[in-house]
């Protein structure tokens, strides 16, 4: 680990998302990155893009339109948005941290590999950028706690700038279901587990052709364990995930070389 590479001053904030450069949560985070950064750039999907995961768009050409002051859409994915915001709508305002959000729902456990939230993340991260996914989780999708996103987001961004990033390392934030003031506190968590549902509805549009939904998620019976993102908001708590871009399982590794071995 080393300083982090806006050591003295604050840093060049991008931000970006996956519901879209309209979406309420990008809205909020802006705020926030002006709170702590000194200058801040928003690249985002002009579409929503949730469950993207780390997608890329190579099979025809990407469209890029300025909406703002300093704010730009991509006609792709997160991971377009901080491709292109990096590295060429934005190559030479030197950017230091990327924050992608805030996401309008959880991103927890396993959604860490469907999640265009996290993905851009991860772009930033592989592009050797810090970088920092944040999403509210909420039970009623029409009433968000924007409220405790902001408040409570940026404590968790301004604290996380004291840390002395590893290059292969992005952090996932996830923030209760609460009110602001009911937020018991923040948790360092590890990523949870947890079993998505059998749940594909088969219909009949108006020409009898089936059509297939996927459903949501199955909560399922088992209290999932104490040191997990999932139980830190199950419990009221804020979670703060470190995730690692190696996915490189060690033991395997070792095993599958001494069967190769000779």
């Amino acid at each position: 680990m080393t300083e982090p590479r806006w050591a003295g001053r604050r840093p060049r904030i991008l931000v970006t998302n996956d519901d879209g450069v309209t979406a309420p949560g990008i809205r909020v985070l802006e705020r926030i990155a002006a709170e702590v950064g000194e200058a801040v750039y928003t690249v985002a999907p002009e579409l929503n893009h949730s469950g993207a995961g780390h997608s890329l768009t190579l099979r025809r050409p990407l469209r890029v339109h300025e909406v703002g002051e300093n704010r730009w859409c991509v006609d792709g994915t997160p991971t377009d948005c901080v491709m292109l915001g990096l590295q060429h709508v934005l190559e030479k305002e030197r950017i230091d941290l990327v924050l992608s959000g805030i996401n309008h729902g959880a991103n927890l456990a396993d959604d860490v590999t469907y999640s265009g939230t996290v993905a851009a993340a991860m772009e930033a991260t592989l592009l050797r950028v810090p970088a920092i996914a944040l999403s509210q989780v909420c039970e009623d999708q029409a009433s968000l706690r924007w409220d405790t996103a902001e408040r409570l987001g940026a404590e968790i961004v301004r604290r996380c700038l004291g840390f002395a990033w590893p290059g292969d390392v992005l952090l996932n934030v996830n923030l209760p279901d609460r009110a602001p003031d009911d937020v018991r506190g923040i948790r360092i968590t590890r990523q949870g587990k947890r079993k998505f549902g059998d749940e594909l509805v088969e219909r009949l549009d108006p020409r009898g052709e089936p059509y297939v939904w996927i459903g949501g998620l199955t909560k399922g019976d088992e209290i999932p364990p104490e040191d997990t993102d999932l139980h830190a908001v199950a419990s009221g708590f804020a979670s703060v995930t470190p995730i690692h871009m190696d996915m490189t399982h060690r033991p395997s590794q070792k095993a599958l070389e001494a069967i190769f071995r000779g």
